[in-house]
């Protein structure tokens, strides 16, 4: 991710994904519009309402990954969005542990973790 976002933007990515914002946007969302529009990740719609770009989407479901991750490396018992997990597995970074609901992180995924906090310093 070349632009590096806030925990406030992201949840305002969130909210909007989620269609939180029906009618006046939230406080997180009217702070981080002008920002997240000039950065091509939010775009007015024709009806005036905003909507997540691709790039938007993109960035969004990367950070849901690695709070995944995350989430997996502090607690195994940790649960993890269907679409995150199948990219997950697929990409060798997590495996399903015995009853297929459960997940833990391999060696791949916590090097990946450790390459992306050392490059977040």
């Amino acid at each position: 991710m070349s632009n590096d976002l806030t925990k406030d933007e992201f949840d305002a990515l969130g909210q909007i994904s989620r269609k939180e914002h029906r009618g006046r946007p939230s406080a997180c969302v009217a702070r981080n519009t002008k920002r997240l529009t000039g950065i091509k990740m939010l775009e007015y719609t024709r009806e005036g309402h905003l909507a997540l770009t691709e790039k938007g989407l993109q960035t969004l479901f990367i950070y849901r990954c690695i709070e995944a991750l995350r989430g997996l490396e502090a607690d195994a018992e940790a649960v993890v969005d269907a679409d995150v997990a199948i990219f997950l597995v697929r990409k060798g970074h997590i495996v399903a542990r015995e009853g297929g609901k459960q997940f833990e992180i391999t060696q791949r995924g916590r090097e990946s973790l450790a390459d992306i906090d050392a490059q977040s310093r």
